[in-house]
């Protein structure tokens, strides 16, 4: 298990079979959850100071994550 917060699993507790499929059959969400990632960890290694950043950069990246999140929840309620 990662030590990133944040995690889809987290998120979205009891519903990693749902996204499993969605990724499977979706691109377009595959890409979603792969930026979701991509986000959540610029996020966490600023936030450890293994990679800083200015605070409006991570208040972007912040606002980012919740755009994804929303998408991949509008997509696990219409599955």
């Amino acid at each position: 298990m990662s030590n990133t917060p944040h995690t889809l699993g987290e998120e979205f507790p009891g519903k990693l079979e749902v996204i499993h499929a969605l990724k499977a059959k979706d691109s377009h969400f595959a890409r979603v959850l792969e930026e979701y990632d991509e986000v959540n960890d610029q996020i966490h290694r600023a936030e450890t100071n293994i990679e800083p950043i200015g605070e409006t950069a991570e208040t972007e990246l912040r606002k980012r994550r919740l755009v994804l999140k929303d998408e991949i929840a509008k997509a696990i309620a219409t599955a």
